[in-house]
């Protein structure tokens, strides 16, 4: 029998959603007449909720007893002050949007961005205020700025701080953060149908997650080794509250890393009420719950469980081509002491498993006319943590961190044929990697003007690899062994505020990989300028490395004489330097114009002296790591990543928004021939256009209804073509290395829009969405395949028209 092409478990990018779409159509109908119904009720009462929330010292989350805290807009006014923990309460609030402003003495005021406010759950916000340095001195600073700047307070350039309302509100993002990044300029995804984020022309292994400073693996359902993408998020959004999205130039608190990092904050539980929710949609069917413990602890819980809709539906007798079969958990305990500071337990889970069998179909529909594979695929991630943050004095906020991580994928292929129709063994996968980490993190305010903060972290990893695959008849083993290694991470970062216009960052962070003696030392720096009102302008540069794929470094060599080594084992980080200078205007309090230019050069990269053109850079954006080619490598590459990007924003007011972002970037890599390519996610230019108006219902408020659109173009993707003699030949797939990138996919086009209804009832919210995608008749490819036999190539497409729907009751 001919060998397919090896890396067949990518056969699974698009088949989980176009084998899926029959059943994400069934009860969309249904969804949108149960949460249509209530409207049939004409009369209604005026709802209202509660607002609370905690304010903070933006540099050491300390809490400001005695803040001043107003609602804008009313008449009278309503106002408090937080309490000695810096917590605040406004009762009784009209449901609407909704803005606070806060103030306190020797602290610029603050004005949040608008809040929802909605009947059947509290809005909680933490609110930090940055201190002045002049006495007397009233920088108002708003919510809304924020996006341009950080949450974390040492970054200056290359972040865009993000809300929950995003993820769910921007037109085609499933509620999921990762494809909701996919608006932001510098950043381009792989295939619609996984939420791989390629920052500035990078693999997306060079991304790092974290949430709530624990660095995870790949946060997705039917993940792969070494990858950092998916079909299906595991993270909840309605347990995530602001955070941080970096696309480069990130300061010295971060590393391993060399594309970007997603910093994710987890919020707390309500701590005074019970509050609970229960939601259908492409996600899963859902049910989640926060509040106290008892009445007289400030403790909470908050956790969300999830089950995959399409294995319901299938376990209610409804027949599906493809059931996918997922669940995930997420949680968090936060408990407050007197003493002893806050604690906090928390974590993330997901368990994924799918069947992919052409046995089970005409042969017509096999993934060749003369054969077929059958494909097991799962994964599993497991993340829980310990946190203990204490607070000894204002100016000094001291963090200890102890969690562990485990992550396993499973994958096994099975070929046929029209002659051989019994499926028999081809490919096989079960790696298996445990991760227990300990981290402390200081953070001092020495003065208004100057705040240092230094860390360490130190990860043991155990670790199982075994995977094979079928090759001239016998099967080779890439690899089989288990093995363990300690990895060691410091940093030190110093801010000077010049002024109030003038501030500046200086870090340095190291790593030790213990396994061959690795280890980096890399200076970062930055600024921030207020250069006039609403001119900013923003500076970063610093070097920084990456381990490899921790499975790179244990696949096997096979020698002409019999022998099997692990000739990746030395190998060295990939490294780089990079640079990146933008400029802000905000034109008003609602409209914010930024460009930004860039330049990173890569180095050490892991490269092949037998395929000259073979760069490990290139990995990392579907369903499998091709290990077929990646032993024997050298850290001889380099690469080379420049553009400009430009974002125009408009943030929600007067019940609109947009967010316009255009890339131009050229990306290259050249491999062991120093010869200089395309790499395979230069594609050159990214459009993109997303926007909605909201249409509030009633006099009182009593329901939203909103439209929002996403539009998307962008340059094909570079790909490795055929050598259809050679393969015909041999009866094995051959690549044609000598004109790899050389050729490109056709441009990428896509248009997304979203319809939602929100209805506010007298204790509880109805919620339904429905977004729907359009991929330009069928001409975006993501995938080719060859016949070993015959030659013929196939092409397989991202999906034209697909629709989701969601609903939820909030109570």
């Amino acid at each position: 029998m001919e060998t397919p092409e090896p890396g067949t478990s990518r056969q699974l990018n698009g088949r989980i959603n176009q084998k899926t779409f029959s059943g994400s159509k069934i009860l969309i109908f249904f969804l949108f007449i149960l949460s249509g119904f209530p409207f049939l009720l004409l009369s209604q009462p005026i709802l209202r909720s509660n607002i609370r929330g905690t304010v903070t010292d933006r540099s050491t989350q300390s809490p400001l007893a005695g803040a001043t805290i107003i609602l804008l807009n009313s008449d009278p006014l309503v106002g408090t002050t937080a309490d000695t923990n810096g917590n605040f309460k406004l009762s009784n609030i009209p449901i609407g949007k909704r803005q606070l402003k806060v103030t306190y003495v020797g602290y610029s005021p603050f004005i949040t961005d608008a809040l929802n406010v909605s009947s059947g759950k509290e809005t909680v916000v933490v609110i930090p205020l940055e201190e002045t340095m002049i006495t007397g001195t009233e920088v108002e600073i708003r919510g809304d700025y924020r996006k341009y700047g950080a949450i974390n307070k040492m970054a200056t350039v290359s972040v865009r701080s993000f809300s929950v309302d995003e993820t769910s509100r921007f037109a085609g993002s499933y509620n999921d953060p990762a494809r909701m990044a996919a608006n932001f300029a510098g950043v381009t995804s792989g295939v619609d149908n996984r939420n791989d984020i390629i920052v500035r022309g990078n693999s997306p292994v060079g991304l790092q997650w974290q949430i709530d400073g624990m660095e995870i693996p790949n946060p997705n359902h039917f993940a792969a080794v070494g990858t950092t993408g998916g079909p299906v998020t595991i993270l909840n959004n309605n347990l995530m509250t602001n955070s941080d999205f970096f696309t480069g130039a990130f300061p010295a608190s971060y590393g391993n890393a060399l594309s970007g990092v997603f910093d994710l904050k987890m919020r707390t539980g309500n701590n005074e009420k019970h509050e609970y929710w229960f939601g259908i949609g492409w996600n899963g069917l859902e049910f989640g719950s926060e509040g106290p413990f008892s009445k007289k602890s400030r403790a909470s819980y908050l956790f969300s469980y999830r089950y995959s809709l399409l294995d319901v539906l299938s376990r209610a007798g409804i027949k599906l081509d493809v059931v996918p079969y997922y669940q995930d958990l997420n949680f968090k305990i936060t408990v407050p002491t007197k003493k002893a500071g806050v604690f906090t337990l928390e974590g993330i889970g997901g368990l994924s498993f799918i069947q992919l069998f052409d046995s089970r179909k005409k042969q017509s529909e096999w993934m060749f006319s003369d054969y077929g594979e059958d494909l097991s695929n799962g994964s599993n991630l497991g993340v829980i943590g310990i946190t203990n943050q204490i607070f000894p004095d204002p100016s000094l906020h001291l963090k200890n961190q102890i969690y562990f991580v485990a992550s396993e994928v499973y994958t096994k292929i099975d070929s046929f044929s029209n002659i051989a129709t019994l499926p028999s063994r081809w490919a096989g996968e079960r790696s298996s990697e445990k991760k227990l980490s300990y981290a402390f993190g200081l953070f001092k305010k020495i003065s208004v003007k100057n705040s240092l903060e230094t860390g360490i972290n130190a990860d043991y990893f155990s670790m199982s690899f075994a995977d094979s695959l079928m090759m001239k008849g016998k099967f080779i083993v890439n690899t089989d062994s288990r093995e363990t290694l300690w990895f060691l991470k410091g940093y030190l970062q110093w801010q000077h505020r010049f002024s109030e216009n003038f501030r500046t960052t200086a870090g340095l962070f190291g790593s030790r990989l213990f396994l061959n003696s690795t280890w980096a030392m890399e200076p970062r720096t930055g600024f921030e300028w207020l250069i006039d009102k609403g001119h900013i302008l923003h500076f970063g540069a610093g070097m920084y490395s990456q381990m490899q794929p921790r499975v790179i470094y244990f696949i096997l060599s096979h020698f002409p004489d019999g022998s099997i080594r692990q000739t990746n084992r030395n190998l060295d980080f990939t490294r780089c330097w990079q640079v990146a200078l933008d400029y802000n205007y905000l034109l008003s309090e609602t409209l914010h114009f930024k460009t930004e230019l860039y330049y990173q050069h890569l180095y050490d990269i892991p490269v092949k002296r037998s395929i000259p053109a073979y760069a490990l850079s290139n990995q990392g954006h579907e369903f499998f790591l091709d290990r077929q080619y990646a032993d024997s490598l050298v850290n001889l590459g380099k690469g080379d990543n420049y553009g400009v990007e430009f974002t125009f924003e408009r943030f929600l007011y007067k019940n609109y928004y947009f967010l316009l972002t255009s890339s131009l970037f050229n990306s290259t890599y050249s491999g062991y021939d120093n010869t200089n390519r395309n790499s395979a996610f230069n594609v050159n230019y990214a459009f993109n256009a997303v926007g909605g108006y909201e249409f509030v219902m009633g006099k009182r408020k009593w329901g939203v209804m909103s439209f929002g659109l996403r539009a998307t173009w962008a340059g094909g993707n570079p790909y490795i073509p055929f050598d259809v003699n050679a393969t015909i030949a041999t009866g094995e797939v051959v690549p044609d290395w000598q004109h790899a990138y050389q050729s490109r996919f056709p441009d990428y086009k896509r248009l997304s829009v979203r319809f939602g209804i929100k209805r506010n009832r007298p204790g509880y919210n109805l919620e339904f969405m429905l977004d729907l995608q359009y991929r330009t008749n069928y001409t975006n490819v993501y995938l080719q395949r060859i016949d070993p036999k015959t030659g013929e190539i196939r092409n397989f497409f991202k999906m034209g028209f697909f629709p989701m729907a969601t609903w939820r009751i909030q109570f």
